[in-house]
Order: C-alpha cells, then sequence, then structure tokens
C-alpha cells in the first residue's frame, strides 16, 4: 500500500537510508523462513514494523503495521511471532543499522580537533512485575523494602554530537554495567575520542580501553577516582602530568602485569554562589601542545549528552523508563527497537539541521512530533502525492524543524547530588536547591 509509493520520503525511506535491504534479508536466511505463507509478514517487514511501533507513539502493533504496510493482523499474533524470535536477530540487526553519522563539515559540534566525540554510559529499564521478568532480573532493595519494579541494564555508546547511537549491550542475564560497557569496547571506531565517568576509572577498565583504542587508532578521556596510586614520570607545561598506573592481575592483586602510561589532568570546578569540586581525568593524548589541559577539562563536560540522550529515549520517545513487554525475550527487543529509533530520530535530525545550525539545537521532542506527522501523513496519503509534492512537504517539516529550535540557558544551572533518603554516606536532602552561573575551569599540580 503506502510502503511503497511514499518509501523515498516516510518512514520506509529513512529505515531503507538505516539499514540496506541485503542486510535485512541476510539476517531473514540465517534466523527465519525464507517465504512464509502470503498470510505471514516477512521477518524484514516485521522488524521495520517494529521499530516503528515504538516510534509511533499510542496505539498497538497491529495498528501501527496497518498504517505502516497497509496489512491487517491480530495482536496475538504478532505477539506470536516475535516470542520466537531469536536475540541474536536483533544483536546482527543493532550491527546492520547503527554506524557514525557526523560530518565533520556539516556538523563540527561532533568533533574535537579532528577526533570524533563518543561517550560510553549505562542506564536502566524498568520491567513489569510479570512472573517470567521478576524471576529475570532483580529488584534493588533499600532501608525501604525492595523496588517497585525490576531492571534491565543497558549500555550505549553513543556519538556525542548526533546523539546517534553506535553500539548497544543487554544485560539479559544479570550482567553489571561495567562488564557490558567493556563489551563494547570492541565496536568502537577508528580516530575516536571517548569521554566515560569514573565508573570506568580504574586500572583494569582502562587498560581494556586503552587497548582497544591503540588497536584502533583512537583515544579516550575519562574520569578517575581519586585514590588511585600513581608514579609521576613527567611534569608537562600545561600543568598536566605523564603518570604510569599499575594493572594488577585480577587472580593475584599482588602481581603487576602491566605499567600504562597516562597524563592526567587535575581540575576545579568552581560556580559562583557554590562550592568548588576536584576532578581527576586521564588521557591517552599524551603531547600538550595537540590537547591542552584546559580544552580536555572543557571538553570533558560534553559527556553529560549522553544523560540527555536517556531522557530524549526513555523519557521523549518512550514516555517512561517501563517497559511494556512481559518476557525477558520481548523486553530485550524492545530497548532493541526503541535504540534503533532514536538512530533514525538522529538522522531525522541531521537532515533537518542540514548543516546549517547544530544539530542538537534541533528541538528532540519538537522534532519527533514533526517527524510522526510527516511519516504519518506519507504512510496514509503517500498514494494521493506525486514523487515531486512528497519531497516539497518533506522539505517544508524540515525547514520548520530549524524555526523550532532549542532555545540556548541563559546560564548554566547544577543540582546538588543528594538523595531525600541517604543510602550509606550520601548527603541528605532536606530543602530543594540549585545554583546558577558559568563554570570556572583551574588546572591544579600533580599530588604525586
Amino acid at each position: 500500500m503506502s510502503g511503497q509509493v511514499s518509501s523515498r520520503h516516510g518512514f520506509i525511506g529513512a529505515w531503507q537510508a538505516q539499514v540496506e535491504a541485503a542486510r535485512l534479508h541476510a539476517l531473514a536466511r540465517r534466523h527465519g523462513p525464507r517465504r512464509g505463507p502470503s498470510s505471514t509478514v516477512s521477518l524484514p517487514r516485521l522488524l521495520m514494523g517494529l521499530v516503528h511501533h515504538f516510534l509511533s507513539g499510542p496505539g498497538t502493533f497491529a495498528e501501527h503495521l496497518t498504517i505502516l504496510l497497509g496489512v491487517r493482523r491480530s495482536d496475538s499474533t504478532l505477539a506470536e511471532r516475535r516470542a520466537v524470535l531469536p536475540w541474536v536477530l536483533f544483536a546482527e540487526l543493532l550491527q546492520a543499522c547503527l554506524r557514525p553519522r557526523a560530518q565533520k563539515k556539516k556538523h563540527p559540534q561532533a568533533f574535537w580537533r579532528g577526533w570524533r566525540l563518543l561517550a560510553l554510559d549505562g542506564t536502566t529499564f524498568s520491567v513489569s512485575n510479570t512472573p517470567q521478568l521478576t524471576g529475570a532480573f532483580a529488584k534493588a532493595a533499600s532501608r525501604r523494602l525492595r523496588a517497585a519494579f525490576a531492571k534491565l541494564n543497558a549500555v550505549v555508546l553513543l556519538e556525542v554530537g548526533l546523539h546517534n547511537p553506535l553500539a548497544l549491550a543487554l544485560g539479559r542475564h544479570g550482567e553489571s554495567e561495567w562488564a557490558l560497557a567493556l563489551g563494547l569496547l570492541a565496536q568502537l571506531p577508528k580516530g575516536a575520542l571517548l569521554l566515560a565517568d569514573r565508573l570506568y576509572g580504574c586500572a583494569a577498565a582502562l587498560a581494556r580501553v586503552q587497548g582497544q583504542c591503540t588497536a584502533v587508532g583512537s583515544h579516550y578521556l575519562i574520569r578517575v577516582r581519586k585514590n588511585l596510586k600513581t608514579r609521576l614520570v613527567q611534569r608537562l607545561p600545561d600543568g598536566s602530568t605523564l603518570l604510569e598506573v599499575a594493572v594488577h592481575d585480577p587472580k593475584k592483586p599482588r602481581q603487576v602485569v602491566q605499567w600504562l602510561r597516562v597524563r592526567e589532568v587535575r581540575l576545579r570546578v568552581r560556580r559562583a554562589g557554590h562550592g568548588a569540586e576536584e576532578l581527576r581525568l586521564w588521557t591517552s593524548l599524551l603531547e600538550p601542545k595537540s590537547a591542552p589541559a584546559l580544552e580536555l577539562a572543557q571538553l570533558y563536560a560534553q559527556r553529560w549528552q549522553h544523560e540527555l540522550y536517556y531522557r530524549e529515549m526513555k523519557v521523549e520517545l518512550r514516555g517512561g523508563d517501563l517497559l511494556q513487554s512481559h518476557t525477558p525475550e520481548t523486553a530485550a527487543q524492545e530497548v532493541a527497537a526503541l535504540v534503533v529509533a532514536t538512530a533514525l530520530v538522529a538522522q531525522a535530525r541531521a537532515a533537518a539541521a542540514d548543516g546549517v545550525v547544530p544539530a542538537l539545537q534541533v528541538s528532540f521532542v519538537k522534532l519527533l512530533s514533526l517527524v510522526r506527522t510527516l511519516w504519518l501523513t506519507l504512510e496514509l496519503g503517500g498514494d494521493l502525492l506525486s514523487a515531486r509534492q512528497r519531497k516539497a512537504l518533506t522539505a517544508r517539516f524540515w525547514t520548520q524543524a530549524r524555526v523550532m529550535l532549542t532555545r540556548p540557558r541563559r546560564v548554566p544551572r547544577s543540582c546538588p547530588r543528594v538523595v531525600r533518603q541517604p543510602v550509606r554516606g550520601w548527603p541528605r536532602k532536606t530543602r530543594n536547591q540549585s545554583w546558577q552561573g558559568l563554570l570556572e575551569f583551574q588546572i591544579l599540580p600533580a599530588k604525586c
């Protein structure tokens, strides 16, 4: 129906630009029947419809599939199809769909001194209290009994400048964020600068990160823990230092198996009206001329874009972190489909910005509303429009998206890292407060 006539400019066109048809058919040959009966939706179309479903907002899978492809299937039939799909199919789909998209000329904000900016961080999704899910995933415990929902861990490797995901790892068997993240390092592309928080700022993780970065020609900038012991190699003129850190054998903690050479930037971050905080950053960029310490300190703040990406996916796209799936298999499928959906939105965001404005200045929530309207219009009425009219209509939507930009904050704002009911050593929150003002960065001497 509408999928064929509107494929160049609707959702199907975006899907075809995201993943090659040949790779989809190869997936279908490996993981599904070569050709189902005429009444069955083919596996490539089912996968496309599933991503379309989680991208389209309110409605059932069957309803969204009818809008997209003009075929009618019951939700129970589609649920049976999903139940037998293996996770390896979605893992290969992610590899086929996700790839770097930023271009140096069109998206200079996605690069720093020629390096593609990436971030690595984890999040959790809440799952429903069905017997299958509560038996597969654990609920967190606190002083006030267990949490309401069990959690599914996820880690995304993100292209910071476009909020474009490059890889996903899921804790389907209870794996920790740390273990999932280390598994994603194999998908690190060439010419990247990886940003990560202090969860990965230990010698064991850094050895894995540095080994993969060296193998592909990339670098890292990671915040590390304050109590890591090192030995001084050289003090550099920009205030940073070259250090060596010992990597110990996990089975024999006293035995050093490797010494890593890193460059450390110690800095103090201060905001007017708020106390200063000291940070400790390590990087594999060892030359201060090509990577000044102050620029690295300011660059690390872009790691926060990963948190904004998760908010876009879980709150603005999904409507919350509670998944609608009722089994571990379909919950994993849902997260994979959501990640692919964010890649499609990143593609649309880049097309709307078109190098005229920074891609991230195009409002995600406003663009999402426009994209849903555009794609629905082309899916339902694409056969009423000529190819020229569909192209002109799409261009008008992109022009409108460039008008509806995110307004920059007048001054940066932060909130205290406290909780209402503290666990362990967290400060207790007794009243709401926040601070506004520009950040001030000061490079500190090494403490070696």
